[in-house]
């Protein structure tokens, strides 16, 4: 009889402590976790419950690995567990930690690069970016100029500008192939490299999505006609090689004067026939598709209008108003 109460009191205790264990690692499992400050955690692909228990392990980020298998396993989790850069809050809980990596929550690290900045400017842009490995950016060199893809690019940590810029130069080389394509019929364009040329012209030219296409109708139509194209943001780079002013006063620090168009480079337009020899910045997806899909009309003429937009004409006499209209405009800015 004794034994048997013996075998009884056995049961009970084994009973308690294995309620108690439960006890214990739901409360390890869902209140305030070890981590003391935020804290940013990359799970590497191919990896398994383990692999990625004893990571967030050694960052301190769980205070259990074996807990933490033990949940996944239980959840059913195991195979909805994603690799990237998690970013965890102070004291977060497993079970939270858990949810953050089976839905994926992945903390995005990007840079933009707006449309019509040069290669210069570019690289200027990444080296200055907080987020990306600063080790090489110093030996960065300047990317031939129209050969990179504006636009928002994901990294993850140590990540590098060289890294970005090579995305860059694939989504160019892919969005030029593409519009090259399904360009227009009867183009004056030779190649695609005179079709990016005349894009970044159209990117510096106008700032308004639903101008792109007329203003690329402008240029067909004068290099049909064996006119000069005359527009300001080619004498610019011919000035500037690409290296602007950054002090919020234009790419030259000042107003394009009547010498500069006079400048003999062979980016100047007013004095050269035809496209210049490069592109003068790095353009979008939309202008190369304008350059390659121009708007059919009579216009040879645009100048500002005031609004942010441009007006258009057919004849050197209404361009002339039109001109005359800007410029009392501006001087009573």
């Amino acid at each position: 009889m004794r034994g048997f109460l013996g075998f009884i009191s056995l049961l009970f205790l084994t009973a308690f402590l294995a309620a108690a264990g439960v006890l214990f690692g739901l409360h390890l499992y869902s209140d305030t976790g070890p981590l003391s400050q935020e804290k940013f955690v990359i799970i590497a692909p191919g990896s398994g419950v383990s692999t990625i228990a004893a990571t967030l392990d050694s960052e301190n980020v769980i205070s259990s690995p074996l807990l933490f298998k033990i949940a996944v396993r239980l959840s059913e989790k195991q195979s909805k567990l994603q690799a990237g850069e998690y970013k965890f809050e102070r004291g977060i809980s497993m079970d939270r930690v858990i949810d953050k990596i089976a839905s994926g929550d992945i903390f995005v690290r990007q840079v933009t690069i707006p449309e019509g900045k040069t290669s210069y400017e570019t690289v200027q842009i990444l080296k200055a970016h907080d987020g990306l490995k600063k080790s090489e950016t110093k030996e960065l060199s300047i990317p031939d100029e129209g050969s990179l893809l504006p636009g928002t690019y994901r990294y993850q940590s140590g990540d590098t500008a060289r890294a970005i810029i090579e995305k860059m130069r694939s989504g160019m080389e892919t969005a030029l192939n593409t519009a090259w394509e399904k360009r227009a019929g009867n183009l004056p364009l030779n190649n695609k490299q005179e079709a990016l040329i005349l894009a970044s012209i159209i990117e510096k030219e106008t700032g308004a999505p639903e101008e792109r296409r007329r203003v690329a109708g402008v240029f067909i139509n004068r290099l049909e006609k064996g006119m000069l194209l005359q527009t300001d943001p080619t004498v610019i780079y011919g000035l500037t090689e690409g290296r602007h002013a950054q002090d919020g006063e234009g790419p030259l620090n000042r107003r394009l004067l009547t010498r500069d168009l006079r400048k003999d480079t062979p980016y100047n337009t007013y004095m050269n026939e035809g496209l210049p020899p490069g592109p003068i910045c790095n353009p979008g997806k939309e202008s190369i598709e304008a350059a390659l899909n121009p708007e059919r009309h009579d216009y040879f003429y645009f100048v500002a209008d005031g609004t942010g937009g441009h007006a258009f004409s057919k004849t050197l006499d209404e361009h002339n108003r039109n001109v005359a209209k800007w410029r009392k405009i501006r001087s009573g800015q």
